[in-house]
């Protein structure tokens, strides 16, 4: 279940790109580990290649092929302009433009002779800027205090941009940005730039909870459970879930990271949600066999017996898709949509809350 080059949101889910580090050993990454530092499969990477001529700029014969930073930072550019809807040759033309218009990265600019020599423009905690792309002001100057390691900045840059955005605009439009560019920072500079994305991760993971209880919904209506599957440590994008999902007002539970498979069965049986969301990373953590058993558990009266919409989220679903009744939504947005509509169901005694678009869980 790969998406094409043209498919839109896969940006919107992914956990810091950083994740994809500790298989990076060279600052010349091959496709596959490309593909994962930028949430895509390494397919769309090819047929990018193929179709667009948006390859590496130095190759050699024989060789598998090797994505320095600005070939990489050109994917990036791609992902960034496709998952707004822009065609992919536009996005492609865009992209190579901008890899052209700066200057190389193996070189400096020309200097008259006895000239003092200039070097690369740094912040003031000595490293470079990120290269974050054509994004919103505050996702910029998001990108500058965390490189600064500006506590502060950092944090009123991100209450700001919650309150003013909402949830899923500040998510896909300032956070996302920036954390992908200090991973990828990470991912091609080896140790260096660890410090700024660890920073930048903590004090998002911190203002998304903070959105996430300023109004937590309690009462008798079916929540919707949040976790992650066996193994799975990343949990922002489920804490921007539950931040989003507490602005519109509705009910969840946060498990968070790596729930082990009788815990959140057990914990489906006792709350009875209306949804289970279950986030996951990286392909290894995509637990199939988890999924069908929750998307199986029910309860209620005889006669009467629901069971919850199961939803696998996260690009860790990807290689082998959603197993059969569950969905598998491509962005933020249209996740939290879909819950929303699962805590509103059709009727009593329908399967699974949701008919709409095929999405919910069948049986009875």
């Amino acid at each position: 279940m790969e998406p094409s080059p043209a498919s839109p949101g896969t940006p919107d889910w992914l956990g810091p790109a950083a994740e994809a580090s500790d298989q990076v050993e060279q600052a010349a990454l091959p496709t596959g580990a490309v593909a994962l530092l930028l949430g895509v499969s390494p397919t769309t990477v090819r047929s990018w290649e193929r179709r667009y001529g948006i390859g590496p700029e130095h190759r050699h014969e024989g060789h598998h092929r090797r994505w320095g930073p600005r070939d990489i930072a050109v994917l990036e550019a791609m992902c960034h302009l496709t998952a707004r809807g822009v065609a992919p040759a536009e996005a492609a033309r865009a992209a190579l433009a901008e890899r052209d218009a700066r200057q190389p990265a193996t070189s400096l600019p020309s200097q008259p002779a006895g000239a003092p020599q200039e070097t690369p423009e740094r912040g003031a905690s000595g490293g470079r800027a990120l290269r974050v792309g054509s994004v919103r002001p505050e996702c910029r100057g998001l990108a500058r205090a965390a490189v600064r390691l500006d506590a502060a900045e950092t944090v009123r840059i991100l209450r700001e941009a919650v309150a003013s955005l909402g949830v899923i605009e500040a998510w896909t439009e300032v956070m996302m940005p920036a954390l992908r560019a200090a991973g990828r920072k990470w991912a091609v500079d080896g140790e260096q730039y660890v410090e700024v994305e660890h920073l930048l991760s903590w004090h998002v993971s911190s203002v998304l909870r903070e959105a996430a209880i300023a109004s937590i919904v309690s009462g008798p209506g079916r929540p919707v459970l949040l976790a992650a599957g066996p193994g799975e440590q990343h949990t922002l994008p489920l804490e921007a879930t539950a931040a989003a999902l507490s602005q519109r007002a509705l009910p969840f539970r946060m498990l968070g990271a790596a729930v082990p498979p009788r815990a959140l069965v057990d914990a489906v049986h006792r709350l009875g949600p209306c949804a289970v969301m279950l986030w996951s990373q990286d392909h290894r953590t995509a637990d199939q066999e988890l999924a069908r058993l929750v998307g199986a558990a029910t309860w209620g009266a005889r006669g009467s017996r629901t069971r919850a919409l199961v939803v696998a989220a996260g690009p860790g679903w990807l290689r082998h898709g959603p197993p059969p009744g569950a969905s598998s939504p491509r962005t933020l947005a249209a996740a939290v949509d879909l819950l929303e509509r699962a805590t509103h169901p059709p009727g009593p005694g329908t399967p699974g809350q949701i008919a709409a678009n095929g999405a919910g869980a069948s049986g009875g």
